[in-house]
Parts: C-alpha cells; structure tokens; sequence
C-alpha cells in the first residue's frame, strides 16, 4: 500500500477553502477580508466566456470582496457571478483548477497542488532521507498587503 500525502493534503486545503467560501456566503466579508483566488483558466471544466479566457488563457486570479453574486459552493466547484468592467459574468471553477487563496486582510494563503503541478516536497533518497523543496512553492503575500 502506497499512502498518496500530496493528495491526502491537497484535499484538506481544498477543505479549507471551501470552509472559507461557505463563511463568505453566511456572512459577506466583515471588515476588509478579502479572498483573490488564482486558478488555472485551461484547466478541465472550468467555465467562463471567450472573451475573458482569451485574455486570461492560462490563469487568473479573482476577488471576491463586495461585489459578488449567487455564490454556490459544490462538492467539486464554485460558482459565482462577477463584474468585469461592469458586465457582469457567470464563472464555474472547479476546485482541482485552483492554483492558491489568499486573504490579505488576515495575512493568510494557501497554495495548492492542482491538477497540474507537483508536490513540493518529496523524498529524494531513501537511503538518507534528504528532503528536497521545489522553488517557487511560497506565495508572496507582499503584492497582496495593504499599505499603511
């Protein structure tokens, strides 16, 4: 038997953000949270108009903050309604597209390991259990805080 941590993980943080959706649609963000969700716009089932993945063909990232509609969270996706230059835009995103959350307001973000990347860490040699990291598995969270 093979224990598949990556996935096992990968799961638990989808968990999480699916917790995080579901208090946003209790509760409208209070103070000044906000979520950017990045995702992958190639990704399989993800749906969003022509337009809008022809200017965003292989990610983008999302805000929901105040001005969102019909928030729906599923077993495997989220949809909701979005103003993108004041036309509004119905996006399905499955949860296996999401590339990483963040709320800046909380200094707080995850990033998870999509359909199409790898685990961060994995064991490079048995014999003496080095554990190697990948670059680039940190999101910067400067891009996102609020300046004073």
């Amino acid at each position: 038997m093979k224990i598949n941590y990556s996935q096992i993980l990968n799961n638990n943080l989808i968990n999480v953000l699916k917790e995080v959706l579901n208090e946003i649609k209790k509760n409208n963000p209070k103070e000044h949270h906000n979520l950017y969700i990045t995702f992958k716009t190639n990704s399989n089932n993800v749906i969003l108009p022509k337009w809008l993945k022809k200017k965003h063909p292989e990610e983008m990232t999302i805000v929901i903050q105040y001005e969102y509609w019909n928030l729906k969270i599923l077993e495997e996706k989220f949809e909701i309604l979005l103003s993108f230059n004041d036309v509004k835009v119905n996006l399905s995103i499955p949860f296996k597209s999401i590339i990483s959350f963040a709320d800046p307001y909380a200094n707080f973000g995850l990033k998870l390991n999509t359909e199409n990347s790898r685990t961060a860490i994995k064991k490079k040699n048995y014999s003496n259990s080095k554990i190697v990291k990948k670059k680039n598995n940190v999101i910067d969270f400067t891009k996102y805080k609020k300046l004073n």
